[in-house]
């Protein structure tokens, strides 16, 4: 009877048949938190009322530069400022570095169409070919 005895104290030692999921879903949970934050992360710093247009195209990137142009005719780079000749050095730079990267020129509705056309020319001459204008949506 001995024998039978201890057999029964091995069925304690036999495996789970379940899995426990509690730290699966807690890990998924901060994955699916994370995600949420990084996907409605936006460029920002600098307020600028967009022109409307029918549809937009999205450029979102993680190595896209965002140019902005407020209603004062100043230029940004990623919400730094920035003159028209540092913007050619910096974006020179980059292209060094990143030959294929994207630009997105995000201009105020009421700022001078020459600024636009400054900063898109500079694009021309740096012969950067992926150039996006950001538009919002119509009313």
């Amino acid at each position: 009877m001995a024998s039978v005895s201890s057999s029964m104290d091995d069925d304690d030692d036999a495996p789970v048949d379940g899995i426990n999921i509690t730290p699966l879903v807690d890990v998924l949970m901060v994955v699916l938190v994370m995600f949420i934050l990084t996907a409605t992360a936006q460029v920002s710093g600098i307020q600028v009322n967009l022109p409307k247009a029918s549809s937009t195209v999205s450029l979102s990137q993680p190595k896209t530069k965002a140019i902005s142009i407020n209603t004062a005719g100043q230029i940004f780079l990623d919400a730094y400022p920035v003159t028209l000749p540092e913007l050619e050095d910096r974006l020179r730079t980059e292209k060094a570095l990143n030959p294929d990267f994207p630009v997105i020129v995000r201009g105020d509705a009421t700022v001078q169409y020459q600024k636009v056309v400054e900063v898109l020319d500079l694009m021309r001459r740096l012969e950067l070919s992926q150039v996006g204008l950001v538009t919002g949506k119509p009313n």
